[in-house]
């Protein structure tokens, strides 16, 4: 197949303006600046969640933007999306598991409730 094939095709690569690589850039770094703003609040479980769902955006974006999947087929995009919905729910279920456990982890170390 010759270059000009290719572009009739679609099969090309796409270019990405800098503006909106920046941008998305951007918007990276303010999120990294929330997750890490979000350890200093003290919301109890929900500070795991919000980390969760934090990364789970940084993370689409990552792969929709700078991996180029927004201009591909859009069965890739759900694909990426759904799997890092996967993980987040795997994660926090775990988490939240080992969470009613935490006593049990390290003895003496739990809160005397007995009072």
């Amino acid at each position: 197949m010759d270059h000009a094939t290719d572009h009739e095709h679609g099969e090309g690569g796409h270019v990405v303006s800098v503006r909106l690589l920046a941008t998305i850039l951007g918007v990276l770094l303010v999120l990294t600046v929330a997750t890490v703003a979000v350890t200093y609040v003290d919301l109890g479980m929900f500070n795991l969640f919000i980390a969760l769902v934090i990364a789970l955006v940084k993370a689409t974006l990552v792969g929709l933007y700078f991996m180029h999947l927004r201009w591909d087929r859009p069965f890739n995009a759900i694909v990426l999306v759904t799997s890092l919905l996967m993980v987040v729910l795997f994660i926090g279920l775990t988490l939240m598991d080992t969470k009613a456990y935490q006593p049990d982890i390290i003895p003496g170390y739990s809160p005397d409730l007995t009072r």
